[in-house]
């Protein structure tokens, strides 16, 4: 399922993350990773190695190499061949079990019900649906990602609630507390977490079962194409170039007031990076998850790794299930940070709300940031693929 946002909103931040003015953490002030503004006519000729220092938030570093196609040592080469031969089948196997299993728990529950649609934006979910098949349907979710994690060696997920005082915080708190006792605080908006990999995606239909944003393709997919619409994604066409970006950044704005101002709603996941990284790095954020001026709940996942690294970045999506089936042990960390308040000045610019987020996610997870995105990305990929000078990627940056 592609998670990414690049479509909600086409025209990256280009403006550095501003700070809260805490003045309380150093780590603040680490050097960025710049994108290089002449890539047009340096980019040409350059070494693998200038291109992994330039773009160094996708490079896989773990013992499989760029692509998942280094030179293995001859002792992870026999744990791959007694791997393939015992794990990969087994894994295999139960992997679609569970899939089908909850794809038929789906189709029940959905059988008699119709789906929440919105035609002028080609949208459909049923995450609206309500009653005792909703609750099967979250809570058989929930469970089967975690089995389904488990499956494939995430045996333990180490899971921490961290309470830090956030700046600007004790304005919303006292807000709160002159409202009438009996009414609940400000509800969440958004979960809005780091991303690293496809995993992410179920590590947090386990932790919450939130809506993403998906590709629109997805839908259509066997299986996975009902249980999308069960989760209530919100579909986007990435590649489109037509006036249906607002539309979707609107869809996504509404999802996340929705669950904001309701409790029965279903809740939205984002994931502002719009790409995935190897889980060292964190790109800048796009805004739409921040325009509705909703509190958010940050989430850091990182994956500790000795040998493969589950971080889906340079590799292809094929040969990075594969690897993943072939390990014996992975492992995953959430770090939960407290909900989000935006201060008012943060309501009345969303890019500084979205940076301010981002800056307190790098610190608290000890994350490097840097301002490259999807294009540098693929500009990376194209290089790795052999085309050094990159001419159609660059014109697609330029575009």
């Amino acid at each position: 399922m592609d998670t990414e946002l690049k479509s909600m909103n086409p025209d990256p931040s280009k403006t550095d993350p501003v700070s809260r003015d805490d003045g309380s953490n150093s780590k603040d002030d680490r050097p960025l990773l710049k994108s290089d503004s002449n890539r047009n006519s340096s980019t040409t000729g350059e070494s693998i190695e200038d291109l992994e220092k330039k773009f160094a938030a996708y490079v896989r570093n773990d013992v499989y190499g760029p692509m998942g196609r280094g030179e293995l040592p001859m002792v992870e080469k026999v744990l791959l061949g007694i791997a393939v031969v015992t794990l990969v089948p087994i894994r295999f196997v139960l992997a679609l079990i569970i899939l089908v299993v909850y794809y038929i728990i789906c189709r029940l529950c959905t059988l008699f019900s119709a789906p929440n649609r919105d035609e002028e934006e080609d949208q459909e979910d049923f995450a609206h649906m309500g009653g005792w098949r909703r609750e099967v349907i979250v809570w058989c979710g929930r469970f089967l990602s975690r089995m389904l994690l488990f499956v494939v060696g995430f045996y333990w997920i180490s899971v921490s609630y961290r309470d830090i005082d956030l700046p600007d915080q004790n304005k919303s708190s006292s807000q709160n507390e002159g409202k009438d006792q009996s009414e609940e605080p400000e509800r969440l908006g958004a979960i809005i977490s780091n991303h690293v990999s496809y995993l992410d995606i179920l590590y947090h239909m386990s932790a919450s079962f939130p809506s993403f944003v998906a590709k629109r393709s997805v839908a259509k997919l066997p299986l996975v194409g009902l249980i999308s619409k069960c989760l209530g994604c919100v579909y986007v066409q990435r590649e489109s170039k037509s006036s249906d970006f607002k539309g979707v950044s609107g869809i996504v704005t509404e999802r996340v007031k929705e669950a904001h101002e309701n409790s029965s709603a279903p809740m939205m996941m984002l994931f502002p990076e719009g790409t995935t990284t190897n889980g060292d790095f964190l790109l800048p954020f796009k805004t739409g998850a921040f325009l509705a001026t909703a509190p958010v709940r940050p989430v850091i996942l990182r994956y500790p790794y000795k040998r493969f690294s589950p971080a889906w970045d340079s590799i292809s999506g094929a040969l990075h299930v594969f690897y993943l089936f072939c390990q014996f042990i992975n492992h995953m960390e959430a770090i939960w940070l407290p909900v989000y308040y935006p201060s008012q000045e943060e309501k009345d610019d969303p890019k500084l709300y979205a940076s301010n987020v981002r800056r307190l996610m790098a610190r608290e997870g000890n994350l490097t940031m840097s301002d490259i995105g999807l294009a540098e990305k693929r500009i990376y990929h194209t290089a790795l693929n052999g085309n050094i000078s990159l001419p159609s990627v660059l014109h697609q940056k330029d575009d």
